[in-house]
């Protein structure tokens, strides 16, 4: 089976509230969708990367789905000290590229691969079936065990966000029970609302503080492939030992003139780097000036520098 862009959802502000939507929780974790072809399970992510090896809790599909071949998309989570699902934890599975590590990690962080839909069953493409037809299908099909479960679906999605808020949680999804699953598209039939903010941002430069990277400047890219500066940040999910692995890295990709085509403020001390080096970045709101409003560093992502574009939904 070739691997496929997953449908997302687009941002909106408001809830909708008529009976042919269903809410879900907004997971903070890595989008992935397994593939079962009846002989052997491989997963990827929503960019087509492989990711089997770094999950391997999740490859003996016949476990949990009793389909004699399948697409299921859901999320990986890993929980917290809180009990909340941390995109920071899960980065230290995802990003795992020395695989002998990886027996090691499924003890010090657990996962949950968190199933919201079907898009292939038994030979056959289950995409233009609405998704109610879809989700009646998954409880048909799945066992859930301790790191597989379905995401369940609400009828009030007012009460679902308050919730979600109550908790400090990312959002929720609103998704019309008529939609069919539309591959590699953003629609809206899908709508992310979020209660935690967050984008991917690039490194452009950093303070030190005892030798050691205390704070980073980020940025993204405009319609023209300039630079811009939006903001810094010190603080977030890293730990002392993320802290001094980021300041190698950082100074090995060193610089001498700032990469931002605007002005950046604490510039009189920032050291400059190519953009290369990327984070999803909380932030609570957009300024009147274009910078983030209490930005906190979350996990290094494997996503091009070039990719990291400022749009206008960003600031919705």
């Amino acid at each position: 089976m070739e691997p496929i862009v997953p449908m997302e959802p687009k941002i909106a502000s408001e809830i909708p509230t008529t009976e042919n939507w269903i809410a879900q929780v907004k997971w903070d974790g890595v989008h992935v969708l397994a593939y079962n072809d009846g002989s052997e399970t491989r997963l990827f992510n929503r960019k087509k990367r492989e990711r089997t090896f770094n999950y391997p809790e999740l490859t003996d599909i016949q476990s949990f789905c009793s389909a004699e071949s399948v697409i299921l998309d859901g999320e990986i989570i890993a929980l917290g000290e809180d009990g909340k699902p941390s995109f920071h934890k899960v980065m230290r599975r995802d990003g795992i590229r020395k695989f002998d590590r990886v027996k090691s990690l499924q003890q010090q962080v657990p996962i949950s691969y968190m199933i919201f839909d079907v898009l292939f069953y038994n030979g056959e493409w289950m995409t233009k079936c609405p998704l109610e037809e879809r989700l009646s299908l998954l409880t048909d099909i799945i066992v859930p065990n301790s790191h597989v479960q379905l995401v369940r679906s609400h009828d009030d999605g007012e009460a679902l966000f308050d919730t979600v808020v109550d908790n400090g949680m990312e959002g929720i999804v609103m998704k019309r029970l008529d939609s069919r699953y539309y591959i590699g598209e953003k629609r809206d039939e899908w709508r992310k609302v979020k209660n935690i903010r967050d984008l991917i941002a690039v490194i452009g430069g950093f303070t030190l503080s005892g030798g050691i990277v205390n704070a980073v400047l980020i940025g993204l890219y405009d319609e023209k492939g300039n630079f811009i500066y939006i903001g810094h940040t010190g603080t977030g999910k890293l730990t002392a030992s993320d802290w001094r692995e980021l300041t190698e890295r950082l100074q090995s990709i060193q610089v001498e003139q700032t990469p931002f085509v605007n002005k950046v403020d604490r510039h009189k001390d920032a050291m400059w780097v190519k953009p290369s080096v990327t984070a999803k970045i909380h932030f609570a709101e957009w300024t009147e000036g274009r910078f983030l409003r209490q930005p906190s560093i979350q996990a290094f992502v494997d996503v091009p520098a070039e990719k990291c574009v400022l749009t206008e939904d960003m600031k919705r």
